[in-house]
């Protein structure tokens, strides 16, 4: 499943619900999917998510299973980190605080429906 974040001053970010819901908890929310942050609660939801990125953010987070056990390691992908995965999220949420505008948060629909 994917997740997608919409804010009115902001581009659309769009992740794996896995590392979604994971950075929802991080923020203090629930993980619950659909869901919303007024604009005067983003600041310290941003902070939370802040402080949190810093003391795990270089935990691998959501990589996918390399495709042929026997691959050399030089030639594997290397791990994306929850710091890099929260880059996006944090640039959003930063742009909503500072315009006091609400954030929303649910799956993505299906572009070919």
């Amino acid at each position: 499943m994917l997740i997608t974040f919409k804010t009115k001053v902001a581009a659309d970010i769009t992740m794996f619900g896995h590392v979604a819901e994971e950075l929802l908890k991080l923020m203090g929310q629930s993980g619950v999917v659909p869901g919303a942050l007024l604009g005067a609660d983003i600041a310290p939801a941003l902070e939370r998510l802040k402080q949190a990125i810093a003391v795990v953010g270089a935990k691998a987070s959501g990589n996918p299973p390399s495709a042929a056990p026997e691959e050399d390691a030089e030639h594997a992908p290397p791990p994306v980190n929850l710091r890099q995965r929260a880059y996006p999220l944090i640039g959003l949420l930063e742009a909503a605080a500072k315009a006091q505008a609400d954030v929303t948060w649910a799956p993505t629909k299906d572009p070919l429906l």
